[in-house]
């Protein structure tokens, strides 16, 4: 069965760019698509509950409802549909901002279209979220810029946390935060990418997100990484 796919962007040549992106793949379905985030949450309402999307790829700058906002609310009334970010925009504050509202990925556009499919299909049959290198990397850089002020936390209150990683978590979500996939992860490691797979799926069910960009986000927030 198809993946349904949405698409929220508010010019129409970018929708039609990302449209015809993905129905190269006949393992994906365009189910809507909306001009922003007023307009997706109208056009969901006659859909049956059966024939939600999947996905909804969600632009961030849009007039009159912009993604941050359509995410909030429709992860609230959707709660199966998983939002991914497909936008030009890497800034941290928009990030974190789209993250802690409920997006389950975030992709620039300027990824490729075998690329976009891929991670979209990965994400469908794993529940694991995608997220580009170049917004991995900006946490990176995020992470790099604050060593300092992170080191001086007080090591009691870390202890503190509610999160209980283990030291192998731990190791694991900084190569997370290098944008590090689960192949990889196991060959800088020494484990099978399914142990590694399931490290990470600890690591989500600890932070209670369902991301690697929910993780990511509220690794670097509470100073865990």
């Amino acid at each position: 069965m198809p993946v349904r796919i949405a698409i929220v962007d508010d010019k129409a040549s970018n929708r039609t760019i990302i449209k015809d992106k993905l129905i190269r793949n006949q393992g994906f379905e365009i189910s809507l698509m909306a001009e922003n985030g007023k307009d997706f949450l109208e056009k969901m309402k006659p859909i049956p509950l059966e024939k939600t999307p999947d996905v909804v790829l969600m632009d961030l700058e849009m007039p009159e409802m912009d993604g941050v906002d359509a995410v909030a609310a429709g992860s609230y009334l959707y709660p199966s549909v998983k939002f991914v970010m497909l936008t030009i925009f890497d800034d941290e504050e928009k990030i974190f901002k789209a993250i802690k509202a409920g997006a389950f990925g975030y992709l620039l556009k300027d990824e490729s279209a075998e690329n976009i499919a891929e991670v979209i299909l990965q994400m469908h049959e794993n529940g694991v979220g995608p997220i580009s290198p170049g917004i991995a990397h900006k946490i990176l850089q995020l992470v790099q810029n604050n060593t300092v002020s992170l080191l001086q936390r007080n090591v009691a209150e870390k202890e503190k946390t509610p999160f209980n990683l283990t030291d192998r978590e731990q190791e694991i979500l900084k190569l997370l935060v290098r944008g590090m996939l689960y192949k990889e992860i196991g060959n800088e490691l020494q484990i099978s990418p399914n142990t590694a797979k399931k490290h990470v799926l600890n690591i989500y069910a600890k932070l209670h997100v369902n991301s690697k960009a929910q993780a990511l986000a509220l690794a670097y927030e509470k100073g865990l990484i």
